[in-house]
Order: structure tokens, then sequence, then C-alpha cells
């Protein structure tokens, strides 16, 4: 396997989601499209599966209110035919959020997949895996945190926290609180010796053979001990295939509680500040629509990669062409192609351009020569 450090820095966006189509289409996923914009009402319904920021609406022609799509796995649950199996698809699609680094609404160009219907422990695998490999396929040094949802909402439920209690409880388990947690226990009169183990439970992170040793013993002779088992037997398949050393369990990880089962991910690069990579197992979600089967997927929001373009970037082209203005445009074009046909990025211009960056500038006499230096 390809380690981090031998692989291109950055590309482009256009280039990294090309890339993850071909990933996840080698896997037997077949690609998805769908329309820019849904039934308002969709997206209302479910608005906490989507997070944080308004919805874009508008009324069509018919009186009906539409919004344009802030996600697209609800699109694809509500319009995916009923079958037997499972049905995996990959998209490529614009969605129309605010954007976390701009706090402001933006086009993001968004890459995923989704595995519905008969989920099993390959199904699962295989999610993750690509979930890595679409990491790895950006080139720079990352991360995959890995946790189990059921670990926290099964003692959750038994433990009788009351229903206004719970956004304060998952804010303290997000927020790695163990004090806050056994105090909100405390105030709402739930099960304290659960209260113990949840804000426990929220402090454990790092490589898998560091925490499941920490986690068994935890949660030894508890009904939530197969769900830690479940995760570490994905991990160990995991690190068979080479990734293991790319591997987080961190257990603070919650994703809705309403939506959400069962295992879930959250992926990282380096030199990006937070996560570019969520999703994980959604049965809850394909109840709440009326579907009686499991899915999981993730997608990959590559409007994050802009930071890490911005940070790695060092080149715009590898040569720039300056020409002059009474060059004919047969002897610029003859020389550009000359040089792209040898795998040079060329830049032509007739004047030197404001920040570019190239390896070298020549310039382009009306005879067709070229001449090194401005």
């Amino acid at each position: 396997m390809t380690t981090p450090s031998n692989r291109i820095t950055a590309r482009a966006d256009e280039q990294i989601a090309l890339a993850l189509r071909d990933l996840y289409g080698r896997y037997g996923y077949t690609h998805y499209r769908m329309s820019k914009f849904e039934e308002y009402e969709l997206y209302v319904q479910n608005k906490d599966f989507i997070g944080s920021g308004g919805i874009i609406s508008f009324t069509d022609t018919d009186g009906k209110l539409m919004a344009l799509k802030p996600d697209v796995t609800l699109s694809i649950i509500k319009s995916l035919r009923r079958s037997k199996g499972v049905q995996k698809v990959y998209y490529n699609e614009n969605v129309y959020r605010v954007s976390k680094g701009s706090g402001v609404y933006r086009e993001i160009l968004q890459t995923g997949l989704e595995c519905i219907g008969e989920i099993g422990r390959y199904e699962i695998c295989e999610a993750l895996l690509l979930a890595l490999k679409s990491l790895e396929t950006i080139g720079r040094p990352f991360r995959l945190d890995l946790s189990h949802m059921e670990l926290l909402t099964s003692l959750i439920a038994s433990a009788g926290v009351s229903e206004d209690a719970m956004e304060e409880l998952v804010t303290c388990i997000k927020r790695k609180n163990p004090d806050g947690i056994r105090e909100l226990f405390a105030s709402c009169g739930a099960d304290a010796e659960k209260g113990d183990v949840i804000a426990e439970l929220a402090g454990l992170y790092g490589k898998p053979h560091e925490v499941f040793p920490v986690l068994f013993e935890l949660l030894q002779g508890k009904e939530t001990y197969a769900y830690a088992q479940e995760l570490s037997e994905i991990c160990a398949v995991l690190t068979e295939l080479g990734y293991g050393d790319y591997i987080g369990i961190d257990l603070s990880a919650v994703n809705d509680m309403n939506y959400y089962s069962g295992i879930v991910c959250r992926g990282y690069l380096d030199g990006i500040p937070d996560g570019v990579l969520s999703g994980g197992c959604y049965d809850r979600m394909m109840k709440k629509m009326g579907r009686d089967c499991g899915a999981i997927g993730f997608a990959v929001s590559l409007d994050r990669l802009d930071l890490l373009n911005t940070a790695v970037r060092t080149k715009d082209c590898d040569v720039l062409l300056l020409y002059t203005e009474d060059t004919s445009p047969i002897t610029v074009l003859k020389a550009v192609q000359r040089m792209t046909e040898e795998g040079i990025t060329v830049h032509a211009a007739s004047r030197m351009p404001e920040g570019i960056r190239a390896d070298k500038t020549v310039r382009l006499n009306a005879d067709g020569t070229v001449t090194e230096g401005e």
C-alpha cells in the first residue's frame, strides 16, 4: 500500500472527485444522478440529520415549496427503488449549505457512497475500507476515527436520562466533559453508575490496541460489551488490510441518535482543522422514512480541501510562456502544444500575470523559438 508521504500532496477538487468515482466503481457502486432540488418538506422533516444551517427554498411554478438540496442521502433514500439484497450507489453532486469555512451559503462539491439493503458485516467493512481509501486518494496524511453509537445509546436509554437533558448530554459527550456528564446525571436523577461509565467512554481515544483493553474492562458483564466486540472485530479486519496505523477510536464521536445506529466514522486530513469525511450506519433514518432495511454511507466534503490547496500548492504551472502581442496565435498554440505533449503544464500570456507561480519563465520569439528568461 502506498503511504501518504509518497503521494501527490494536492490536486484540484474535480480531479479528486474523478479518482473517487473510479475507486467506488471498482467496488461495484453505480453512479447515481439526481435533481438539484427536492420538496422543501423532505429537509424540514429531517433537519437534525442535515445539521446546522438554513435551507435555501423557492416556490415552483405550480406553487409547491422547493429547496436546493443541502443533503444527498435523503434524496437517495427517497428515490431509490425498493428491492431485495443490497443496492450500492455513489454520487458526485453539489449541495447548497452553509460552509464551515466561510459561514455563508456555498455550492459545495460532495462525493460519497450509500450502501442500502441487507447490510451485514462485509458491507460495513467494505464501506469503511472505501472511506479509508478515499482519504488516502487525496494524498495527505490521514486518519479515520471510528465509534459505535450503541455503546452510548443503549446505556443512555437504560439510565433514565430525561428527554430535556439529552441535548446537553450529547454536547458534554462530544466535548469529552466527564464532570459535566456526571453533574447532569445527578441533576436529572438518572442512574449514576451508568453515568460514570458514559463519562469514561466519552474520554476514550487512541489507537485500537490502546483503547480496546480499557474498553473491554470497562464494559465487562454489561449489555453493551457485544458492541465493543463488534467494533474491535471490524478494526481487526481493516488492520489486516494494512490500515491499522490510520484508524483511531473516538467514542465521543456521536452522530444524531435519532438517525444513526451502529458504526459511525469521521475522517481527517493533516492540515485541515476539522473533518472532511463523515458517515456511518443510519438504520434509524431508514425506518423513519418507511424503509425496513439497513444502510451505511459516507460523504467527502471537497470544499474543505480549499484549505489544503491553499496551504500546499507551490506552483500554478511548470512553464510561464510569454509572447508579444503581435505574435500570431498559431505560433503560440504550436509552442504550447509541443510542451504539453511532453507532459509540461504551460500558462501562455502576453504579459506577466500577477502572482503566478511557475518553475521557469520563457520568452516565445516571433519565429517560434523559445528563449529562457523574461
